[in-house]
This record gives C-alpha cells, sequence and structure tokens, in this order.
C-alpha cells in the first residue's frame, strides 16, 4: 500500500540558481534550467552522492566523516522571503543572497513541508524533502551589502521561514515555470518522553 498521499496543492518553479564556485562565496547565480541527477543539480558545488559532515551533522558525526548528501538543492519559496524581508523591514530578498538553488510558489507554509514529502516537477525530476533548512549569519552579509545594517536581522526573521533542503528521487530536468506536484506521507505527533 502506498504511504504517500498527492496532494491538491501545485507549486511553479520561479527560479533555477546554482554557484559551481563555493569559494567565491555563498551566493548562487540564475541558469533557468538545470538537469538533475543523482547527484544534485548540474554545475552546483552540492551536487554529489556523499559530502563531508558539517556543523548541520555535529550531534550525528564527526565533522569531515563522509556521510550520504541529503543536501544536494537549496528551496525557498516567494511567500516565505516576502514574510522574512517584511520582518526585516527591507523591501524584498534575493534566492542568490541565500544561496538558494530553486524559489518556487504556491506551495502554502512550504519551510514546514514535512520531511520524506515528494515535489515532483513537470521536467521529470522529483525531490524527496530533507529537513528545515535553519537560518544562519551567512545569507546577512550578502544582504548586507544590499540593504546595509540589515543583514543581522535575517537569521532571527527567517526561522520557520528559511525553506528546506532535499535530495534527488527522479532524474530529470528543473526549469522556470515548471509546475510541481506535492506528495506528503501521513502526519503524527512523535512523543518525546
Amino acid at each position: 500500500m502506498p504511504i504517500l498521499r498527492p496532494t491538491k496543492i501545485e507549486g511553479v518553479v520561479h527560479s533555477v540558481l546554482v554557484n559551481a564556485k563555493p569559494d567565491a562565496g555563498l551566493a548562487t547565480r540564475k541558469v533557468g534550467t538545470a538537469n538533475v541527477s543523482y547527484d544534485g543539480l548540474e554545475g552546483d558545488w552540492h551536487s554529489t552522492a556523499v559530502r563531508a559532515a558539517c556543523v548541520r551533522t555535529k550531534r550525528q558525526y564527526t565533522e569531515g566523516i563522509e556521510i550520504r548528501n541529503t543536501r544536494q538543492i537549496s528551496i525557498i519559496s516567494v511567500e516565505d522571503m516576502a514574510e522574512v524581508a517584511q520582518k526585516m523591514g527591507i523591501p524584498h530578498i534575493k534566492p542568490e543572497w541565500l544561496g538558494a538553488n530553486i524559489l518556487v510558489s504556491d506551495i502554502p507554509d512550504f519551510t514546514l513541508v514535512p520531511p520524506g514529502s515528494r515535489l515532483i516537477f513537470s521536467g521529470g525530476a522529483s525531490l524527496v524533502v530533507d529537513l528545515e533548512n535553519e537560518p544562519c549569519k551567512y545569507p546577512g552579509d550578502l544582504i548586507d551589502e544590499h540593504h546595509p545594517g540589515f543583514g543581522r536581522l535575517f537569521a532571527p526573521a527567517a526561522r520557520n521561514l528559511r525553506g528546506i533542503t532535499a535530495w534527488v528521487e527522479k532524474q530529470g530536468v528543473i526549469g522556470e515555470g515548471n509546475t510541481i506536484a506535492l506528495h506528503i506521507p501521513p502526519q503524527r505527533i512523535y512523543a518525546i518522553t
């Protein structure tokens, strides 16, 4: 019996972005369309099957240990970014300032989409939602370049609005204008004692 349920929600891709040279900084650049392999988005430095454990996984693994890369793609929403910008008191936030790979719209409470959900793109690719992307200070540095003095406000304003990370389940293409079908697993509360 299939456990994932299709929803009636249909999102839209607004931008596809990559960062081929992480030593040049966090910012991504728009590419319009990208081929998607099991490693991730073609041309992006996060595109690998495995990665070194880092600060994001420090409670589970020693930094530098090789682990499966479930952080292949970073996705944010138009609606969440508008809310963050409003909280910060700036007119807008561009996805490239956050190092995002995909900007979407029309998926309510996007950052809160449950882990394990599938984002199925009309270009053929399918992504598995891993986790909420915890806001950090680094996007604030890029925001400061465009709105001096406001970068420090990013992390607190983006809590529960920073988007998600995902990994590739099915290869294909993701491009601007693609629609996205959202499939979710059953929602249960796990009681921690």
